[in-house]
């Protein structure tokens, strides 16, 4: 990263203004995760969260919130929930098809049912976990709730919704006003600001007594990382490049089309969606278990870091990525609209036809999409278990972060880029955009 491209970004007074509102915005939210919800101890708290279980994973996309039980403690799960179930009611309801394909306005209606959605799902999130704390205790013995109730409840789960729309209307107002996509930014701080922590603890376990990790341990924990991080780079920005060819047709005097353009479908479509699902479902059971004594077998038997729990969590992960990625994206869409305007594919007739093998393509690349996620999740168990390498930094945190970084510095060297002035890469450097392969490739995919 050239240093010139970090100075050109405070000579630049919009870029300077978005940046720093950006920057004031995560600060509030930092802030408000220690601003404790009524009636809760929060020592006690704490110990229950520490002892793992489906919280354990809240308190994890919280960025910490949740082991205060801050009223950030649902942090932004709660809108990224809703936007996923109406992502999959555009599928099966036609009046939301609808509303989708009519636009800005459209969009925008969707987006409003999904804040009231998040407002719901946060109310109905908060009385839940009101109830689920007044039973719990600590490993000492000492009640989460000192004074439950149903005024404790209500006061929960006001608390908890209230909180929820604030950081949604944060996430909003930074992908509007500042930098970066808001939602992703504040899930990024999240888990950056336990990075310090996780770094403690490696040191700690590296400097305690009797430890069996060695200085050969440690450079070997940070090469792995670097590797880790240099992959997901490599494939978040990889791209499969379609060619398309739009035919020339004459209007009036004119003659329009004959251009050469491409489809870009990225090798991992879903994202990190995929192992959020799939870490959901396998710390159920371990939550259900303190209902439900029945469950307590299966919840031991998929407990974090066995063979059942990992293969499980690679099947699970493939299959959200598949599924995702075919609610996200229509072959058969894109095939009509290229058909609307004059576009197809070399080689391959428009219509079904065109359908069909951006699908196989498609197909295609979401496995090796599917497998890379699969395999940067559980690197961090197999490394523990296996090798008895302490690693800390999660693999989907490590998705999230590098993701974040680069969808966010891509951001600001566009805002560099149509100003004339130089990237992060300086001048004669590359641009910060997706690989491709070859035309002769993709044709022949």
């Amino acid at each position: 990263m050239a240093v010139s491209g970090l100075v050109n970004i405070f000579k630049i007074a919009e870029l300077r203004k978005r940046l720093l509102f950006s920057l004031g915005m995560l600060a509030v939210y930092r802030l408000g995760i220690y601003v404790t919800t009524p009636g809760v101890d929060r020592q006690a708290m704490q110990n229950v969260v520490s002892s793992g279980n489906l919280l354990g994973l809240l308190n994890f996309f919280s960025g910490g919130a949740f082991e205060q039980l801050s009223i950030f403690a649902l942090g932004i799960m709660p809108y990224v929930s809703a936007s996923i179930i109406l992502q999959l009611l555009t599928v099966v309801v036609p009046a939301l098809e609808k509303l989708q394909k009519e636009g800005e306005l459209g969009r925008r209606k969707i987006t409003q049912y999904t804040r009231y959605l998040t407002v719901v799902l946060a109310a109905i999130q908060g009385y839940g976990i009101a109830t689920y704390l007044e039973t719990l205790r600590d490993p000492a013995g000492l009640a989460v709730v000192a004074d439950p109730g149903w005024s404790f409840r209500l006061i929960t789960m006001i608390s908890l919704a209230a909180g929820t729309s604030f950081i949604m209307w944060m996430g909003e107002q930074i992908t509007e006003r500042g930098v970066g996509n808001g939602i992703s930014l504040i899930i990024f701080a999240g888990i950056v600001a336990r990075v310090p922590a996780a770094a403690w603890n490696t040191f700690h376990a590296f400097r305690a007594p009797g430890s069996q990790m060695s200085e050969l341990g440690v450079v070997v924990l940070l090469a792995i990382m670097v590797v880790v991080i240099g992959a997901i780079v490599f494939v978040e920005r990889g791209q499969r490049r379609i060619p398309i060819q739009y035919a020339k047709r004459v209007v009036g005097r004119k003659l329009y089309g004959g251009q050469s353009t491409h489809l870009p479908l990225k090798v991992n479509t879903s994202g990190v969606i995929p192992p959020i699902f799939a870490s959901s479902l396998l710390l159920f059971p371990a939550t259900l278990a303190g209902w439900f004594p029945a469950l307590s077998r299966v919840s031991t038997a998929i407990q974090s870091g066995s063979w059942i729990y990992n293969v499980l969590y690679v099947v699970l992960i493939i299959f959200f990525a598949y599924f995702y990625t075919a609610v996200t994206f229509n072959p058969v869409d894109v095939a009509d609209n290229l058909k609307k305007y004059g576009g197809y594919i070399p080689g391959i007739r428009p219509g079904k036809k065109t359908a069909d093998y951006i699908d196989y393509v498609l197909s295609r690349i979401t496995f090796g999409g599917a497998i890379y996620l699969a395999a940067v999740c559980v690197l961090p168990s197999i490394l523990t278990n296996e090798f008895n390498i302490n690693f800390y930094f999660g693999g989907t945190s490590l998705l999230i972060v590098v993701g974040v970084a680069l969808d966010t510095v891509q951001q600001i060297e566009g805002h560099l880029i149509t100003r004339h002035y130089e990237g992060f890469t300086g001048p004669r450097g590359p641009r910060i955009r997706g690989r491709r392969l070859s035309t002769g490739q993709a044709v022949n995919a």
